[in-house]
């Protein structure tokens, strides 16, 4: 078998790894004379206070590193492969799955179906346990790696099985036990299908996940996401108003039984659900610590919290500019638009020489059903806003970029979108506070 190499990209200044003069394009060898595997190995090696550690340099020279450190103290590199080993792809056919949902002709790294189980240690990706082989498990167990996140859907093996187009699927459910039994921490994901998962199999699945409590801290309820391209694919259906409180109905009596028993609400229902029901969103203390934000479980509620907090420590964080009319912009997916709407109106109250426009982009490209600002394409943007009064900045989130890059999902450029719109694009960050220093023009006046 062909001998891993695990090239070194990028070394943290000011890490152990930086006094020792390792190098990008350095190659890590052995850790106390083992040799790495992937990141689990990695991982769990360097978690001791006496490591040897060799390194093979550019020139071919081998170094020998005696390192004495604190236990959990990291080395500081960064690897070119993040797991240091090939990815590992997802063999279900689950009837929700996205990436069937998407047209032709973008690029590769897209349909990549991914259900690695150590992505979700790594990224907190969400893992069916259907690819996990029994060594895999053992290694998390023995190496104690938490928390590992799964995609449930059902605790009804049969119907697992059916969702997941995976006659195995059934079976990796009694992966959970064995984590539980060694006190792993798992968080859980239901992606909720109309017809299907919902009502009394919904009932089922959260009264059987309540059983791994603690260590199962949280599970999260998402309605599935219908693209415009699922001709050939299972018949699926939007969730309606009376649909949306229906689920809600369940997840608030189980969140008040989980409160009184054990603590913890443990059953969340993501944003979305509360927009569709037209319904409150719940307070922060309803969130147990916002678990499962990624999931889009509380995201709003924190964000108008923090953003509240950032406008009541005005002028002590900095004194806005009360005098200059300014006049800026901010492009969302319609999910998120009320809100920014306001917000802004709140800004104006205060310092009414600021004028904002919120533009709810419409997702032409994968069918109005899709309301996230996460999936809008550059495209839709520039076709939306195009001609629209978008003053001296226009605003977008964080999340409509490719990871590390200034590239959109349609492969647009960040560049090739100002160009478009004539007009200079702050991409904000998640935190209210980035969001009111943007509206402020913060960033442009002290270059931050």
């Amino acid at each position: 078998m062909k001998k891993k190499q695990h090239v070194i990209d990028r070394i943290e200044e000011g890490s152990i790894a930086w006094e020792l003069e390792i190098e990008p394009g350095d190659i890590l060898l052995s850790i106390n004379g083992k040799e790495i595997g992937d990141v689990f190995d990695y991982h769990y090696l360097i978690h001791d206070e006496y490591l040897e550690v060799v390194i093979q340099k550019s020139n071919g020279e081998e170094w020998e590193l005696e390192i004495e450190k604190d236990y959990d103290e990291d080395l500081g590199i960064i690897f070119e492969n993040g797991l240091m080993d090939d990815y590992k792809s997802c063999h279900n056919k689950c009837i929700f799955c996205f990436i069937d949902q998407m047209p032709e002709g973008m690029r590769d790294t897209l349909y990549f179906k991914d259900d690695d189980s150590r992505l979700s240690f790594l990224q907190g990706n969400y893992v069916t346990l259907t690819n996990m082989k029994d060594s895999d498990l053992e290694r998390i167990i023995a190496y104690k790696l938490a928390p590992i996140n799964i995609s449930v859907q059902t605790t009804n093996p049969t119907l697992r099985c059916e969702m997941l187009k995976n006659r195995f699927a059934g079976e990796a459910l009694r992966k959970i036990d064995r984590l539980y039994e060694a006190g792993i921490e798992m968080n859980g994901q239901i992606v909720l299908c109309k017809g299907v998962n919902d009502g009394e199999e919904l009932e089922r699945s959260i009264r059987d996940l309540t059983k791994y409590l603690p260590y199962m801290e949280s599970v999260s309820v998402v309605p599935v996401g219908l693209s415009r391209y699922r001709e050939g694919l299972y018949p699926l259906e939007p969730f309606t108003r009376e649909d949306a409180r229906e689920v809600l109905a369940t997840i608030h009596r189980w969140q008040a039984e989980c409160m009184e028993k054990h603590g913890t609400h443990f059953v969340h229902a993501s944003d979305e659900w509360y927009l569709l029901a037209g319904m409150e969103l719940p307070e922060a203390d309803n969130y147990d610590g916002y678990i499962q934000l990624e999931n889009g479980v509380g995201m709003i509620r924190l964000l108008l919290d923090e953003f509240a907090g950032a406008l009541s420590a005005l002028p002590e964080s900095g004194e806005p500019d009360r005098d200059t009319p300014h006049v800026v912009s901010m492009g969302t997916g319609r999910l998120m638009a009320p809100f920014l709407e306001q917000m802004a109106g709140e800004v104006q109250r205060i310092l009414p020489n600021y004028t904002f426009h919120v533009y709810a982009v419409r997702n032409d490209f994968f069918g109005e059903r899709i309301t996230v600002s996460g999936l809008l394409t550059g495209q839709d943007i520039v076709a939306q806003l195009k001609g629209q009064e978008l003053g001296e900045r226009l605003l977008l989130p964080c999340n409509l970029l490719r990871s590390g890059e200034e590239v959109f999902l349609d492969d647009m450029t960040l560049d090739e979108l100002k160009t478009a719109l004539q007009v200079e694009v702050d991409i904000v960050k998640s935190s209210g506070q980035d969001l009111l220093d943007a509206m402020l023009l913060r960033r442009e006046r002290t270059g931050r």
